[in-house]
């Protein structure tokens, strides 16, 4: 199906919850406090719709994990309940997802541009962040082309949404800044400073089991490639956790979720801005010095379940006892 048709025969799924947060926009509210409290939440709870609109509508334009991927499955889930006010407490998480589009480039090969996303919870009341990689993309060129994309959001779709139109400009732009040559001279003060900006985060990998030798081989040894620290508990559940530079993480999660698994997620997601980014602010942000395999007192019929109290216990010395309640939503102890 072509972009085109998809667009066409998605379109109506999205007014369908602007209707319902019109209806609530009319329900009156008494006193001040209520009606200033009630603002906000009517105001929280529309914009919450809106993104589940959005991702709906490009999870079924674009039904292949090659083409879209929600790479915090956590942070939607806490969207979804939220929306149906099964929470009244705001969700913790940006909802985060990947774009992947082929776009053509003169004289070579289709190329695939991929699009990092996070969607603030005041989103689309503020705009997404959207950051567009290509391996064929210079280190400058990708800043200018992600800075041309902001300017044109921001010119024509603030405070509504945009991830369509973010991609649809994307498919239609960026293969140019290939080709762009950009001399030092040509940068502007604000893309210095901005490439001295990195992204350190960590993911906490959720999989319904890890017993395969050469996976978990791959784990280590794609770690130490990358340069990642962390650990992998194999057995049933497993549990993996990367933490290093964003493009780092970002490649780790590309390779292992491309291997054959009954279930694998990323439970929650964590991302620093680093000033500088340098080795030194680098290593300070990290709780692990490298990634090992752990094992925690295996044990069951085929030695395949660990003692997850002792899981807690090393997660806490960590300074991570709070992730064991996203993985199995109970407390430790």
């Amino acid at each position: 199906m072509t972009d085109s048709c998809r667009s066409q025969s998605e379109a109506p799924r999205v007014p369908a919850r602007a209707a319902a947060a019109a209806r609530r926009r009319s329900e009156p509210r008494t006193g001040r406090r209520a009606a200033t409290a009630g603002t906000t939440e009517m105001a929280n709870q529309e914009e919450a719709e809106i993104q589940i609109s959005e991702l709906d509508l490009l999870s079924s334009m674009f039904p292949y994990e090659e083409e879209f991927a929600v790479t915090d499955q956590l942070a939607l889930a806490e969207l979804k309940h939220y929306v149906e006010n099964e929470s009244a407490e705001v969700p913790s998480s940006k909802v985060q997802f990947i774009l992947n589009i082929k776009a053509e480039v003169p004289n070579a090969a289709m190329v695939e541009f991929s699009m990092a996303c996070a969607l603030p919870f005041k989103y689309p009341t503020v705009l997404p962040e959207i950051t567009v990689r290509s391996s064929l993309l210079s280190r400058s060129q990708q800043i200018l082309l992600n800075s041309d994309l902001k300017t044109y959001l921001m010119q024509n779709f603030s405070g509504e949404p945009c991830m369509l139109n973010a991609r649809e400009w994307v498919k239609d732009h960026a293969a140019a800044y290939i080709d762009k040559d950009l001399s030092s001279s040509s940068m502007t003060a604000s893309d210095a400073t901005q490439s001295q900006v990195t992204t350190f985060t960590r993911l906490w990998i959720y999989s319904h089991h890890i017993y395969n030798k050469q996976k978990r081989k791959n784990i280590i040894d794609w770690a130490k490639e990358l340069s990642l620290s962390g650990f992998c508990m194999p057995g049933k559940p497993g549990v993996v956790c990367v933490e290093g530079l964003q493009s780092s993480c970002e490649e780790f999660w590309s390779r292992v979720r491309r291997l054959t698994w009954k279930r694998i997620l990323i439970r929650h997601r964590e991302d620093v801005s680093l000033e500088g980014g340098g080795h030194a602010e680098i290593q300070k942000q990290r709780k692990f010095p490298t990634l090992e395999e752990k094992c925690f007192d295996a044990h069951g019929a085929r030695g395949n379940h660990m003692d997850l109290g002792q899981l807690y216990h090393f997660l806490e010395e960590k300074g991570c006892a709070d992730i064991f309640q996203m993985y199995f939503g109970v407390e430790g102890h």
